[in-house]
């Protein structure tokens, strides 16, 4: 599992994301499942060239919409669209599944970039919208969001500090 954060501009807000990557691996499900919790967004991606990565992606939305909050942003990609001759998952598939499930639909390139910033915009764009429209609040400490900016050393504003990290649960069998 990596942990990553990147800093996004929307709107003239600054705006830092907290990633955390399992890469899809089913020994990671029992951990994963308790940074669902506090989450704000999540992306789920599956692998264009794979049949197999597609066909895990409902046992992971499942997860999210179990184990999150009702107001958690779904962003489902496609990612590898450089290897369009290796597609085993047919772009209007997956835009089925996404409008099917109610979530929004991006494929990209890891390797080339494409739609990589837009995948995180649209995602951060949304979670924005809800904050700014009441939906999520961020004075609700399960709500994934925080607020607030602070002075770095040279006087600009940057965005809060990141909390500290979920703990993942002892993993005894138990499925809740």
């Amino acid at each position: 599992m990596e942990f990553g954060s990147k800093i996004i501009e929307v709107g003239g807000k600054l705006i830092k994301l907290q990633i955390w990557d399992t890469a899809g691996q089913e020994r990671f499900r029992s951990v994963t499942r308790s940074y669902y919790r506090g989450a704000a967004g999540c992306i789920l991606a599956y692998d264009i060239t794979s049949r197999e990565s597609y066909n895990h992606l409902i046992t992971w939305l499942s997860d999210a919409r179990a184990l999150a909050t009702p107001e958690l942003v779904i962003v489902l990609v496609g990612n590898k669209v450089d290897l369009q001759e290796e597609r085993e998952v047919t772009f209007l598939e997956a835009s089925r599944f996404a409008q099917e499930n109610d979530i929004m639909f991006l494929e990209t390139s890891a390797k080339s970039g494409e739609n990589v910033e837009e995948t995180f915009l649209k995602c951060a764009k949304t979670i924005l919208n809800k904050v700014d429209s009441g939906i999520i609040r961020p004075d609700d400490v399960n709500s994934g969001v925080q607020t607030g900016t602070s002075k770095n050393g040279n006087g600009k504003k940057k965005p809060m500090g990141t909390p500290a990290p979920p703990q993942p649960q002892q993993d005894d069998g138990c499925p809740c």
